[in-house]
Formats: structure tokens, C-alpha cells, sequence
């Protein structure tokens, strides 16, 4: 019986990723068109988008930590040096969450300066951008709302397959320049 779970699961996140590859696909042959410096806020509303969910997840990490400590169910030793009265899964899913928000997300803030500052993006870089966006929001929401791990692990991999073709288009765009 298990085993059939197992294949179920696995089956689930095959589909989802599989889908979203025909997503991801769909936008990188979309028609490029470069989009000039004074397109810069096409870029930089991707951008807050991910630093509004940060800011939002931070504060439910504060509001759920200090709620299960008001309700006695954390004791605030364990915040001290996390160490001992380890509290309830739930209270630390959105701290959890926050950190997700802060490892991954460093290298999408780095390639978004990046193409802001020598202005090389186009449409389809901006599509791919709110697209690793949107996975970052169905990552937060699953890891905090119910933490369904296969359906958490898709939303992850289609971020990172996401950040690397985004890396991968804008490092072809720029030595495709300085070569010509």
C-alpha cells in the first residue's frame, strides 16, 4: 500500500513539473523583444512582488512565534537558543518559509540588478522573472498554509529550473554581445 502511495506522490509532481516545462517553454519562445532602460519598471514590479512576500512571511514568522508563546504552546527559552522546548511544526513553518525567502531568492536579486544595470533583458526575461515569482508565492503559501511536501518540492524545482534558465539567457545575451 505504501508503495502505491509513494507512486501516486511521485506521479502528482511528475505531472506538475511536467506541466510547468510546457509553461516555462511557452515563455522562452515567446517573440524577445529588448526592452530599453526606461522599461526598467517591467523589471522592478517582479521584483517588489518578492520583497513584499518576504516582508509578509517575516511578519506572520513574528505574529505565529508570538501567539504560540502568548497560548503557551513555545516556551520563549526555546527562541533563546533553540535548543530545548522545541514548539508545535506550525509555529516555525513561517520562519522556515523566511528562510527559503532569503537563500534562493539571492541569486534572482542578483541577476535582476544585473540585467537593470547594464540594461540587457527583454520580454521574455521579464515573463521568466514573474514567473520564478509566482513559484516563490506557491512555495511560501504551501510551506505555511498546509506544508504538502511533493506539491512544496514542485513549486521549489520549478523555481530553481526557472532562475537557471533566467541566468543561463541572460549570461547568452551578454557574452553574445561583448563577442560580436
Amino acid at each position: 500500500m505504501r508503495t502505491n502511495t509513494i507512486r501516486a506522490t511521485y506521479l502528482m509532481i511528475g505531472v506538475i513539473l511536467v506541466a510547468f516545462a510546457a509553461v516555462l517553454v511557452a515563455v522562452v519562445r515567446m517573440t524577445s523583444a529588448h526592452i530599453a532602460q526606461a522599461a526598467a519598471p517591467a523589471l522592478i514590479r517582479p521584483v517588489l512582488a518578492l520583497v513584499v512576500l518576504t516582508a509578509i512571511v517575516g511578519l506572520m514568522m513574528a505574529v505565529y512565534r508570538n501567539v504560540a508563546v502568548i497560548r503557551g504552546a513555545a516556551s520563549p527559552r526555546y527562541f533563546k537558543a533553540y535548543t530545548t522546548d522545541e514548539p508545535p511544526e506550525w509555529v516555525e513553518r513561517p520562519a522556515r518559509a523566511y528562510m527559503n525567502l532569503l537563500e534562493l531568492p539571492i541569486l534572482f536579486y542578483v541577476v535582476c540588478l544585473l540585467m537593470l544595470t547594464t540594461g540587457r533583458f527583454d520580454s521574455v526575461q521579464v515573463a521568466l522573472v514573474w514567473v520564478f515569482v509566482i513559484a516563490r508565492y506557491v512555495h511560501a503559501f504551501v510551506h505555511i498554509a498546509f506544508n504538502h511536501v511533493p506539491l512544496r518540492f514542485a513549486a521549489f524545482v520549478a523555481g530553481v529550473v526557472t532562475l537557471a534558465v533566467i541566468w543561463t539567457r541572460f549570461a547568452e545575451q551578454n557574452l553574445n554581445m561583448h563577442l560580436s
